[in-house]
């Protein structure tokens, strides 16, 4: 299958084009400087030049692929919404893939499906007209589908590593917000990159959460990267205004209770998740 990718030089991007070139699909994604165009090139794809804005290469992209995978991260819902309404008309009936996160359901009571409601904190909040949208386009013959993944680890760029691990190096401590009792909805980077892969066989309007089903608390994350980065017992409790001045308004996302399954993806997809020890995982550095 020929599939088009944006976002193909980040973190995910570059895992998602290598699990897509393993499983036999012919790879595009778009890069907006020579930089990216070597790094997309060296993950195994052609490289599309332009940006998420440039909606005219947009759809001409997608309308020479088979599928889309939308990775990139917008600056806002609006260049996200333009950006998918640009690939998803082109790629006409091919599936559409687009990226929404799973923190838009806020906190959660108890573990939770892709059904909880939403309740996102103001950084995630604009996804919900942009995921609206996305999805009525089954209406008019698209195959749209979301997967909102939960927070990352594995690679070299995840946000716990910039929020935590590499402050708390610094400092001698790693941090934790308030009690760190709340729960973090994991997923592994290859993990992830595997799930975009299986949701191109998805059906039409599907929504799957990118969760591994280990929810540890952010406290058991704390001690284990404290161990990883031989901080052996070295921990520290940040209030929430502490966490807000020091990270921004991502604190508020940090600070959410969630536990969130990923059956159905496990169900519907045959997609089942390796890493499921991330504690092990953390402590190993």
């Amino acid at each position: 299958m020929r599939v088009f990718v944006t976002g193909g030089s980040g973190y995910i991007g570059r895992a998602t084009i290598g699990e897509l070139v393993r499983a036999g699909h012919t790879v595009e994604a778009l890069a907006r400087s020579d930089r990216a165009e070597a790094t997309v090139a060296a993950a195994g794809a052609s490289a599309v030049r332009g940006a998420l804005t440039d909606l005219d290469v947009l759809t001409r992209a997608a309308a020479r692929a088979e599928a889309v995978i939308h990775l990139a991260q917008a600056t806002s819902g609006e260049e996200d919404l333009a950006a998918a309404t640009a690939m998803q008309g082109g790629v006409g009936g091919g599936t559409y893939v687009h990226t929404g996160g799973s923190w838009v359901y806020g906190d959660t009571d108890g573990v939770q499906d892709e059904c909880a409601p939403w309740n996102p904190p103001s950084i995630v909040a604009w996804r919900k007209t942009v995921e609206d949208a996305v999805l009525a386009r089954s209406a008019a013959g698209g195959r749209p589908v979301i997967v909102r993944p939960g927070l990352l680890h594995g690679g070299d760029n995840r946000l716990i590593d910039i929020f935590f691990v590499q402050p708390g190096k610094e400092n001698g401590a790693i941090p934790y917000i308030g009690d760190g009792g709340n729960h973090w909805a994991l997923i592994h980077l290859d993990d992830l990159a595997r799930l975009y892969v299986a949701a191109l066989s998805a059906p039409t309007g599907s929504v799957y959460l990118g969760v591994s089903g280990a929810n540890p608390t952010a406290k058991e994350v704390a001690e284990a990267c404290a161990r990883g980065a031989g901080l052996e017992g070295k921990t520290v409790s940040l209030s929430i205004e502490q966490a807000r001045e020091q990270m921004g308004p991502i604190a508020d996302a940090f600070a959410l209770d969630q536990q969130l399954t990923p059956a159905k993806a496990q169900r519907e997809l045959g997609w089942t998740p390796v890493h499921i020890d991330p504690l092990t995982e953390f402590a190993a550095g």
